[in-house]
């Protein structure tokens, strides 16, 4: 059994999807029902900051490992809502650690590269951290929390995740292609570097984790190296918009309310001599979201 939380999220709709291929799930969100309904998948309502809703709900369901999808990830909202912030992406995590150590149950935790500073990226698992940002700051004491409490977990950094889902929050690729498809102009910064990571890619990976039962900390990025700019250049090539609509600009400009990483982005040479599972370049996935979004418009 597979207690997933922040199920309604776009990687969690994958993860359900995925799992639920070979697991039965228990799918838990903040929502009344799952925005993506599977048959064989449990949906429960869940609000992770709540211990004692929790500390039942995984009674109830008694499931062996438990992934973590759930966070506030919004950069410059950390900044201004500080409190809620830790509460969801350190608080949360405290209960699924105490509840963990009790019933021996496996904790899968989504972590990311903003951990680091930026200042010397693409970074290795060994790497020592230093966030700029707050939401930097909890994301790093969320894992540290699990480390020193002595239950069996996977933390798994990812960075700049992309793709599409029902109802989920618009990620870098869905801002993209809203504001091509309205024509506007926009401004993406060309100083910002990291690896893209396709939710679909990530969530196999994980699949493929969990089943081979792998512990500590891993990194899970993209195949390709490059700025926020080139990714936007991209998306224009591949879904056909004028990509004379994208302006570069740099970070300092945009006047935003959290530090970014400049040189961000994750190495993944220790995953990638584990998993059977191929790691897409920005190509390759941007091939495979247009290829489901083809799919969908054909139903």
């Amino acid at each position: 059994m597979i207690l997933i939380t922040g199920a309604n999220g776009l990687l969690g709709q994958k993860l359900c999807r995925d799992f639920s291929t070979s697991h039965e799930v228990i799918a838990c969100d903040l929502h009344p029902q799952s925005f993506t309904p599977l048959s064989g998948v449990i949906y429960r309502f869940l609000d992770v900051t709540n211990q004692p809703e929790t500390r039942l709900s995984v009674q109830n369901n008694n499931p062996q490992v438990i992934i973590n999808a759930a966070a506030y990830t919004d950069v410059d909202g950390c900044e201004t809502h500080k409190k809620e912030a830790w509460v969801v992406n350190v608080g949360a995590v405290e209960n699924l650690v105490r509840i963990c150590r009790e019933k021996k149950i496996k904790l899968i935790q989504l972590s990311t590269d903003y951990i680091f500073d930026g200042e010397n990226g693409p970074y290795s698992e060994d790497d020592p951290p230093g966030p700029v940002s707050f939401y930097g700051e909890t994301k790093l004491e969320s894992e540290e929390t699990i480390k020193q409490s002595g239950i069996d977990y996977l933390i798994v950094r990812t960075n700049v995740l992309y793709g599409t889902g029902k109802n989920v929050k618009k990620n870098f690729l869905l801002w993209l292609l809203e504001n091509f498809s309205s024509g506007k102009n926009i401004k993406i910064v060309n100083d910002q570097f990291n690896n893209p990571t396709l939710a679909d890619n990530l969530s196999l990976c994980l699949l493929e984790m969990a089943e081979k039962n792998l512990s500590g900390i891993y990194h899970i990025g993209g195949a390709e190296y490059l700025s926020r700019y080139d990714f936007a250049i991209k998306v224009a090539d591949k879904f056909n918009f004028d990509p004379s609509l994208i302006s570069p600009i740099q970070t300092e400009f945009l006047e935003q309310k959290a530090a970014r990483p400049h040189w961000g982005g994750l190495k993944t040479d220790k995953v990638r001599k584990i998993l059977r599972t191929k790691l897409l370049n920005v190509e390759e996935g941007l091939e495979q979201v247009k290829k489901g979004m083809e799919t969908k418009e054909r139903v």
